[in-house]
């Protein structure tokens, strides 16, 4: 297997030199590969990216791609690669658009010269600074101290000015917890890092780097598009306090703007919900004893200058109070507030209210968006000094107004001072609790936002376009039929009803998706901390998930809903399951993993509170599930947290994993018999958990130093005696290989359900490695089969398993086992004939929810994944008619 060649994006894009417009003609507009917006043609874009994979072998590496459209127009894009085949040929591209007023339909992506675009954006490095041109926009970036963004001009004048990380620290929750004296500190984001990772022509890319004054480290980037008029920021932060002293009371990004207009010539909006606007001047001049005149209010109203007052107003323009300062609070998902002020020192007067803010606040041509707003509560949108020379604006990620956060443990430990108690507790709440293990340091958040300069105030229905946009940006995308022809990302068919049967299952799919599409609404999954995920365990007496209940609680991605979703999405193409698979993702990679400390590199098992559980896994961290939207979209966010995870299992050597199963063996200590660089490690969980890194990194970079890593794993595993039925055994970090024992059975039901079965079908069909291929073999076919009379936990899962046996080796027998052990409904659902939520409403519930069998993350996320593997794997094999459902048991 001969080395690939690495070559950086920047590389790439220079060597793929965009070129003058070119004429297309209709034969060539029919070529290529048709590209669609999700959530439908937008009437404005500011820039976009996405990934398109290929068939191995029909794209060389360097490709140079153009994008075109029916009429024959062609598109300025700037591609690059994101992944490749082991023979070195395009997996993945990149691609950008730049900024587009006009509506960009059917697009098509083929091979050829892309266009010039007309402001194509650049980049001038100095030794102090970073200055990016869009061609509408010039932006000034220091490479240290306590502004990242020096100034925003367009057309030479300064629009804004001093863009800052602020966040605020203080010493206790609540002001009772520290007898009357609550300290609170500002703390600003210092840079101490400026990178281009990307130069245009179409797309810029810059990565700043940097700590609050002592805490919080930060990762800023700004997306810069040709032609754009607004800078894309996606902010990132890991929290490294002492939960118990340090409680972050604000964390924001904040602009200063420089202002000249006559007080009623500033104007102040913020974006309700849906189409509803707060639009107000700083010194307003309706509903006055004196009319100053129909144009002079009309012009107000509108956002335009008011224009010349009536007299008996004009002379009194001072007796009008001015509101220099505005603030919208989302403290909750269903109710925001928007209060206004003169300046301090005086009373705050309650302006408006609502429901649900969509977070865009204007101050004349500066608007700043904050997206998911009051999903991601508590939130707030702030405007300072607006009756000065110089306001500012802020979108606070963390709302002051909400208080302090409190990150410490929720309960004190119930008495569990030794680790026999330890057990008690798991057996009684299915938590694991060890003193000190549930700490949130080390854990993240990833924000986006949207920035723009323009020349005015934006009309009313310009704000709306913008707001739009931070509600749901702009996303690309492929066919499911382009992506399943392409041949990657595991296992899976587009979506077949050709038979009674396929229709069946087609139907429950749809229902188990409807429902955790439905949950978050109806259980306010949302949250700072919370957006994204969702619950691990009914309880059908309270008519409630068990939120508060040890190990029930939050999934953190427990038998794997993440790869579900992303699944369904690459078959069905449906946005809604994008945007779900989206947050989601967002969330488990960031909040449900420790990104430093000693537990860096793992994830936190299931809990109350997502970082809470004392058992770190590798399962929960793993590249597995975040590789859909790394690819899907490119974005650079998933890309370093794929990265940050290729060393983790280095951590083995000072964090023994697992939960608390024999007495007297805790899990948290090392085991003392290993060499120093040797750990013990499990196969499912661990690592292939860790191969997901490896495997993406070598399609990423071509370094073969990932594949070597990853075949000396898969050679050793096979060499085990009992290879996979082994459960894993003593591993090299040096070598990457497994030593030994291997000799003793030790199968765990959970071993394939965190996206093992998914890695290894990648795997064997980029490697030829006999040896792990039959131990694997062995495994898929050997877990459901008899033992004993007792079958293994999990068995509707592992169907998929013996599914896969089954196609590997061409056998019609074990297709058919596969059937039946899918429709056996062990520890699962079967598949239902009727299909129905039962509401609930009245004083048995809070609020209306509805229920239906579907309730159960484990069991849809491992019926679902079943469902579309079975289907794809062994479709022909189905029986014609639906066998009757027999549910087993409900397992873990």
């Amino acid at each position: 297997m001969g080395e690939s060649i690495v070559m950086s994006r920047r590389e790439f894009v220079t060597s793929a030199a965009l070129t003058a417009a070119l004429p297309v003609t209709a034969a060539e507009a029919q070529e290529g590969i048709e590209l669609r917006w999700l959530e439908g043609v937008p009437t404005y874009c500011p820039g976009a990216t996405l990934g398109v994979p290929w068939k191995q072998g029909t794209q060389p590496r360097n490709q140079i791609f153009a994008i075109v459209d029916s009429d024959g127009g062609r598109y300025p894009v700037q591609s690059w690669p994101l992944a490749t085949w082991p023979d070195g040929s395009l997996k993945w591209s990149a691609h950008a658009l730049g900024a587009s007023t006009l509506p960009l339909k059917k697009l098509r992506l083929m091979s050829g010269q892309a266009s010039a675009p007309p402001k194509a954006v650049t980049v001038q490095e100095t030794s102090n600074t970073i200055v990016v041109d869009t061609g509408v926009l010039r932006a000034t970036l220091p490479r240290t101290g306590e502004v990242f963004l020096t100034a925003l001009e367009r057309g030479g004048r300064v629009v804004l000015e001093q863009g800052q990380l602020v966040s605020l620290r203080c010493n206790a929750p609540e002001l009772a917890e520290v007898g009357g004296t609550q300290q609170q500190e500002r703390r600003v984001g210092k840079v101490e890092l400026l990178t281009v990772e990307q130069a245009g022509p179409v797309r810029v890319v810059v990565k700043i780097e940097g700590r609050h004054s002592g805490w919080l480290p930060f990762t800023v980037r700004l997306y810069f598009f040709a032609g754009a008029e607004s800078i894309r920021i996606v902010h990132s932060f890991i929290f490294d306090g002492d939960e118990n002293k340090d409680f972050l009371s604000g964390l924001g990004v904040r602009f200063t703007v420089p202002q000249t207009e006559p007080l009623h010539d500033r104007h102040v909006r913020f974006a309700g919900e849906e189409k509803g606007l707060f639009a107000e001047a700083v010194r307003p001049l309706t509903g006055l004893r004196r009319d100053p005149g129909q144009a002079a209010r009309t012009n107000q109203i509108e956002g335009k200058p008011a224009g010349e007052l009536a007299q008996n107003v004009a002379k009194n323009l001072e007796r009008i109070p001015a509101w220099g300062d505005f603030t919208l609070s989302q403290l909750s998902a269903d109710g925001f507030q928007i209060r206004k002020r003169t300046k301090p020192g005086h009373a705050w007067v309650r302006a408006a209210a609502g429901r649900r803010a969509s977070g865009v606040v204007s101050l004349g041509g500066v608007v700043l968006g904050l997206r998911d707003f009051w999903q991601r509560h508590p939130t707030q949108l702030d405007i300072r000094g607006g009756a000065s020379e110089r306001a500012t604006v802020t979108a606070w990620l963390y709302a002051p107004d909400a208080g302090p956060m409190d990150l410490r443990f929720y309960h004190d430990g119930l008495g569990m001072e030794t680790h026999a108690q330890e057990l008690e507790g798991l057996d009684v709440t299915y938590e694991d609790y060890e003193k000190g293990w549930g700490s949130p340091y080390g854990v993240a958040r990833t924000s986006e936002l949207f920035l723009w300069a323009l020349e005015t105030t934006p009309s009313r229905e310009w704000l709306n376009t913008l707001t739009e946009v931070v509600r749901r940006p702009p996303q690309l995308a492929v066919s499911p039929a382009h992506l399943h022809a392409a041949g990657v990302l595991g296992d899976w068919s587009l979506p077949d009803r050709s038979t009674p049967t396929k229709k069946a299952i087609e139907d429950q799919l749809d229902y188990l998706l409807e429902t955790y599409l439905r949950q978050p609404e109806q259980r306010r999954w949302y949250g700072f901390w919370d957006y994204g995920d969702v619950m691990h365990s009914y309880d059908t007496d309270r008519h409630e998930w068990k939120y508060d209940i040890g190990g029930f609680a939050w999934a953190n991605s427990e038998l794997s809903p993440d790869l579900w979703l992303w699944t369904s999405f690459l078959r069905t193409g449906r946005a809604d399951i994008f945007r779900l698979a989206e947050a989601m993702t967002r969330h488990t990679s960031e909040v449900d993993v420790h990104h430093i400390g000693r537990f860096a590199g793992f994830g936190s098992r299931h809990n109350v509170q997502h970082w809470g559980d004392s058992s770190k896994q590798p399962r929960v961290s793993t590249a597995a599930y975040k590789r859909f939207y790394y690819y899907l979209t490119a974005d650079e966010r998933t890309g370093d947290l794929l990265r940050d995870l290729l060393h983790s299992d280095e951590r083995l050597l000072t964090v023994k994993i697992g939960r608390k199963l024999a007495p007297g063996d805790s899990p948290q200590a090392p085991d003392p018999a290993c060499p120093t660089h040797q750990v013990n490690m499990g196969i499912g969980t661990e690592w292939c958990s860790l191969a997901a890194a490896w495997l993406t990194e070598w399609e990423r970079t071509g370094d073969t130093h990932w594949r070597d890593r990853l075949v000396a794993g898969m050679q050793s595993l096979g060499a085990l005696p009992l290879g996979w039925r082994s459960g894993g055994g003593r591993y090299d970090l040096t070598t990457g290989r497994f030593v030994g024992p291997g000799d003793k059975e030790s199968v765990s039901h959970l071993s394939a359900v965190f996206g093992a079965i998914e890695l290894n079908s990648e795997l064997l069909a980029l490697l030829t490695v006999p040896e792990y291929e039959k131990a694997w073999l062995d495994y898929c076919i050997w877990y459901n089969a008899p033992h004993g009379g007792k079958p293994l936990n999990l068995g509707e899962s592992h169907s998929r398993a013996t599914a896969y046996a089954a196609k590997r080796k061409g056998d019609k027998a074990l297709a058919e086992r596969a059937w039946q052990e899918f429709f056996s409904g062990a520890a699962g659902y079967g598949v239902h004939t009727e299909l129905a939520f039962t509401k609930i409403t009245g004083p048995a519930v809070l609020n209306p929810v509805e229920e239906g069998f579907g309730l159960s993350t484990n069991a849809s996320s491992q019926w679902g994944l079943a469902a579309i593997q079975n289907l794809a794997l062994i479709g022909e094999f189905l029986p014609p008619t639906l066998p009757v459902a027999k549910p087993g048991r409900r397992g873990r």
